[in-house]
């Protein structure tokens, strides 16, 4: 039995925002052309350049996928609020701190160790059940979406402040707050594609983001308390 979770605008919304975070963040890099900040080198800023022809035309492309992605995200927002995205924070912003606790360590250990190593550490070897999201999905959402946010709202000062004249301190608070959390998001986003297409048993959840369902018995193993409120 396959159950439906996800609707064919979320699953949209999911691949394009993952391909703007990947191209926003590694032409971002690539407008860092400083000896002393590279984070990964000088080669890479000097290849990206290279692609769009000039340090300029690269700003511009950023730019441009930047106000796309902020656009799309504001429509998406508010076409879909009810239907979607109300649901949605509600969920991340669910906590039963003692149960999701509970499944941190005893999920960390099963999927390091396997459930043997459960047993032996004392523990029942059953994880704690979860909602839609669970505690690991709701602590990579709530950064991301927070952060999504203030990166925007940063841009958006640093863009204006080619127009608009502007505090120095502001911007120049807004240029290192813009991709020092861009560093922070996007090593989140590393572990979330870890956790969703290289972990045991989660192959499903990433078959979903295309097909829009999952195994009813992977949604009763990994999302109890989603299932039977669904079964209902």
């Amino acid at each position: 039995m396959m159950i439906k979770r996800h609707t064919k605008v979320s699953i949209f919304m999911h691949w394009f925002n993952s391909v703007c975070w990947f191209f926003l963040f590694f032409t971002g890099i690539g407008l860092i052309k400083n000896g002393d900040l590279d984070p990964v080198g000088g080669w890479w800023p000097d290849l990206i350049r290279g692609i769009f022809f000039s340090g300029g035309n690269l700003l511009l492309a950023h730019v441009i996928c930047g106000f796309i992605w902020i656009t799309v995200f504001l429509v998406f927002a508010i076409v879909r609020l009810r239907k979607e995205v109300s649901f949605f924070i509600q969920e991340i912003f669910t906590f039963s701190p003692v149960n999701d606790i509970q499944w941190i360590i005893k999920k960390g250990i099963q999927m390091t160790f396997g459930y043997k190593m459960l047993t032996r550490l004392g523990f029942e070897p059953r994880i704690p059940e979860q909602g839609f999201y669970n505690v690991g999905q709701k602590l990579f959402a709530i950064p991301a979406i927070l952060g999504g946010i203030v990166i925007a709202a940063t841009g958006i000062v640093m863009y204006l402040s080619k127009f608009i004249v502007m505090d120095t301190v502001i911007v120049q608070w807004s240029i290192l707050i813009h991709f020092v959390m861009a560093g922070v998001v996007f090593a989140g986003l590393l572990i979330h594609i870890y956790m969703a297409s290289i972990a045991a048993g989660e192959l499903p959840a990433l078959i979903s983001m295309f097909t829009g369902t999952v195994p009813g018995e992977y949604a009763e193993h990994h999302h109890k308390l989603w299932y039977d409120r669904i079964k209902e």
